[in-house]
């Protein structure tokens, strides 16, 4: 994993989250300063700001050809709280600044199911968690439709998840798909990419849950496809090169926060 600059540092930051597949737990690195949290928080939300326990762990390599990769090693906010919805069924944490809004359940998505946004202090939108949502069907994918993609990093999570046909352990990815672009999404998926040669025509944000959970998608958007040129590309992140999206995933703040809030993602045994 690349070091920051001492000078950048106080203090790294380690949040203990359980991963599976036999991986070691996230190293995070805190940043330096944060900007002053008034401490609120939204409906529903546990505010528990805290700035996390010094550490000396070190991280071990960053993604590689594999796809198995840790998390970004860009320093992370400083300040954080957990959200846990009204129903206390799932709880996440989050940069204290960041907002958390609730929005009308997904399309399709069964009753009682979530739709939890999480923006930014100014309001940009970085990622969405759904429950309840029905698993996508495989779709044909004609080959002159079918585009490279690449898996930037991978991190298996300890997350409950209904296993089946083309289900694989729940994993919080980064991965970019080119058409005049490169667009890069990141989120948990669970469900395996239906491809060849290297090229497929979706990817796929959404794990199969246990019954009462449903599908659940943590991440910028639930399914991924090339954009055309015409077609407005937010929340994907757009590169010129793989190079700039790698670079991305290493160095961008933001990246590092998100991919930290949506890996500390919980849910509540049902008693």
């Amino acid at each position: 994993m690349a070091r920051l600059a001492p000078a950048l540092l106080l203090a790294s930051v380690l949040l203990v989250t359980a991963c599976g597949g036999g991986s070691t737990a996230p190293v995070w690195t805190g940043a330096t300063s944060a900007s002053a949290s008034d401490g609120s928080s939204s409906p529903g939300t546990t505010a528990s700001a805290s700035t996390g326990a010094a550490s000396t762990a070190s991280g071990s390599a960053s993604a590689s050809g594999s796809g198995e990769g840790t998390p970004s090693p860009a320093a992370t906010s400083a300040e954080w709280k957990t959200y846990t919805d009204p129903g206390k069924t799932v709880s996440f944490d989050l940069p204290a600044q960041w907002i958390v809004q609730t929005a009308a359940p997904a399309e399709g998505a069964s009753a009682g199911s979530l739709n939890i946004e999480v923006k930014t202090a100014d309001g940009v939108f970085v990622a969405a968690l759904k429950t309840g949502l029905p698993l996508p069907l495989p779709a044909p994918c004609d080959s002159a439709n079918a585009r490279s993609y690449t898996v930037l990093n991978s991190v298996p999570v300890d997350l409950p998840f209904t296993d089946g046909p083309g289900v694989i352990t729940p994993r919080f990815v980064f991965r970019v798909i080119q058409g005049y672009k490169f667009f890069g999404s990141f989120g948990l998926t669970g469900v395996a990419t239906a491809a060849q040669d290297g090229k497929a025509c979706q990817l796929v944000n959404i794990v199969p849950g246990p019954p009462g959970v449903g599908g659940y998608s943590f991440a910028d958007v639930t399914e991924v496809t090339a954009p055309a040129p015409s077609a407005r590309v937010a929340p994907l992140a757009s590169f010129d090169s793989l190079a700039q999206a790698s670079d991305y995933v290493h160095t961008s703040a933001k990246f590092a926060d998100a991919q930290r809030m949506i890996m500390s993602l919980k849910f509540t045994p049902k008693n």
